[in-house]
């Protein structure tokens, strides 16, 4: 972990400059159609926000000691630098990229790997501006209140970049209901 300011916006840039090259890489091959690459970037999208829901709930609350402390000071100090380090999640969708395209076309690997990787930027962008901007429309101020619960409430709103799964998976905040998953 890094604890650092600049490794923190480094990884902002990092993180999209990794979806762009990784969307771009998939698109340049003209082997798929346009409605294809699209839609195979918005299925990295959703992948990831799956695979956030999942790593929030079941690995940063859950038993691995490691990983729950590291999250539990994020809850303590919202507003702290912890990120990984810069490089690390870009060279991380690389690494996944090459190993997809073993198995798959390589234009599919690039961009499902870039939509994951969209996901994964998108994630910290959003995280980032939760934690540091107040917002006036009511709609941003309402996405913006889905997380600032989970810091009250760590058994439920789980979903940063989206509520999606927290309200299949019925772990969505509602005051004053009980919740059946835990």
């Amino acid at each position: 972990m890094s604890t650092t300011r600049a490794n923190a916006r480094a990884g902002l840039a990092a993180d999209v400059l990794a979806a762009c090259v990784l969307v771009y890489l998939g698109l340049r091959s003209n082997d798929l159609t346009p409605a294809v690459g699209i839609s195979i970037v918005l299925f990295g999208l959703v992948l990831f926000s799956f695979v956030e829901y999942c790593f929030h709930r079941w690995l940063f609350h859950g038993p691995v000691q490691l990983l729950e402390q590291g999250h539990r000071k994020h809850h303590e100090e919202p507003q702290a630098y912890d990120a990984l380090p810069f490089f690390l999640p870009p060279v991380i969708a690389l690494l996944l990229a090459g190993a997809l395209s073993i198995v798959l076309p390589a234009s599919v690997a690039f961009l499902l790997t870039g939509g994951i990787a969209a996901g994964y930027a998108a994630y910290g962008l959003t995280h980032t501006i939760f934690h540091t901007v107040r917002f006036r429309r009511p709609l941003a101020r309402r996405w913006a209140a889905a997380h600032h619960i989970h810091h009250y409430h760590p058994h439920s709103n789980f979903g940063v970049t989206t509520p999606l799964w927290d309200i299949l998976l019925r772990t969505r905040y509602l005051a004053g209901e009980k919740r059946l998953a835990s």
